[in-house]
């Protein structure tokens, strides 16, 4: 899957492993290193499993349209599919096998 970034800003520290971990600690920059390269590794986001520890899950309220994966708890990584627009099922959700390209949001704890 193609991995964009919401600002140049976030997009040099996930992509340079010692910026990671200065922003984040070692153990958080570990774990997001870890769910990037899952991202990576599939071809959409219906092959990103919704177990542990991963956990991809699709938000709802305010973050409605937003996807997550767990981090180190309470934090999750947050992002969007990069489609416009985006690729909607029959059910009028997003449909995850059309989705092949994200655009990460950033680190959250929104609980």
């Amino acid at each position: 899957m193609d991995i964009g970034f919401r600002s140049k800003k976030l997009a040099s520290v996930f992509n340079a492993a010692a910026r990671l971990q200065r922003e984040f600690g070692d153990r958080m920059a570990r774990s997001i290193q870890r769910r990037l390269a899952v991202l990576r590794a599939a071809r959409s986001l219906a092959q990103v499993p919704v177990t542990r520890p991963e956990r991809l899950h699709e938000l709802v309220g305010d973050r409605d349209g937003q996807f997550a994966v767990d981090l180190v708890h309470p934090h999750r990584l947050v992002f969007v599919p990069d489609h416009e627009p985006w690729p909607l099922a029959a059910d009028g959700g997003i449909d995850r096998e059309r989705v092949t390209a994200i655009v990460v949001l950033g680190v959250v704890d929104y609980h």
